[in-house]
């Protein structure tokens, strides 16, 4: 009769397992826990202080009312994706503090948002190539999701450009370009070309009223010109992404990997 005994080396073996588990996946779980202490943090600040988003724009117009305010939007536009808050609000809150006044003043407006806009994107896209590799493996899944990830696989360039001017989530497709690992260059081409219709529009919008009043519930003094001028880009926008959500429904994705 033997008597089976553990190897006493055997228990040790799972320390080189462990260190390099946490050597590969280590930064990330850095990473990851910093972002949930930010998204903690923000919450409960919102909690805290009883603010809604009518008072989170309120507080953010006052800040911006600085001389070093455009260079806060931007910073605030760019690190906006790490707390998930809205990028039309703050386009239109920008518009409201730079738009106002002239075409020279709206046309800067535009230009902050554009540049916060693409340094958003280019945050978020960076975020997802860095937590998200293999998440959406090829020709695995039929949901739209999947479908696109295909798609931006295949034909990053017009995938984006059409995501863009359908108005997909504009942080979902950033998140997804950088998981999917696209070729970067592509990305902020497709996202420039294609957000600035929509951007403008939206400061546009923001430069035609007083944001303080509206956010307050007052009826807001219109400028009928610049929201004329708003009005008829976000019509552009809209008549462009029916055009194309029609073209990229009539392309198989079988078609974009030949």
């Amino acid at each position: 009769m033997t008597v089976q005994t553990q190897d006493p080396q055997k228990p040790m073996a799972t320390a080189p397992q462990d260190a390099a588990f946490f050597s590969k996946h280590g930064p990330k779980l850095i990473a990851l826990a910093f972002w949930l202490v930010l998204i903690g943090g923000y919450a409960w600040y919102y909690q805290a202080h009883h603010l809604t988003t009518e008072k989170a724009i309120l507080q953010i117009v006052d800040l911006l009312n600085s001389p070093y305010g455009p260079l806060l939007y931007i910073l605030i536009y760019a690190l906006r994706p790490l707390i998930f808050f809205s990028a039309i609000a703050l386009s239109v809150a920008g518009g409201a503090v730079f738009g106002v006044g002239s075409l020279f003043n709206l046309g800067l407006a535009v230009i902050y948002t554009v540049i916060g806009s693409l340094s958003s994107a280019t945050l978020a896209y960076f975020i997802g190539r860095f937590f998200g590799q293999g998440l959406f493996k090829e020709g695995v899944g039929n949901g739209p999701v999947q479908r696109y990830a295909d798609r931006m696989r295949h034909n990053s360039f017009e995938t984006v450009l059409i995501m863009r001017f359908i108005f997909l989530p504009y942080d979902l497709v950033n998140y997804l370009a950088g998981i999917l690992r696209i070729d970067w260059k592509s990305f902020m081409l497709a996202t420039f070309l294609g957000c600035v219709p929509g951007t403008i529009a939206f400061v546009a919008f923001g430069a035609s009223i007083n944001i303080k009043e509206l956010v307050m519930g007052k009826a807001p003094m219109f400028d009928p010109k610049v929201l004329a001028l708003g009005v008829i880009i976000l019509i552009l926008s809209i008549v462009l992404s029916r055009y194309f959500k029609k073209r990229e429904a009539m392309v198989p994705v079988s078609a974009l990997k030949k």
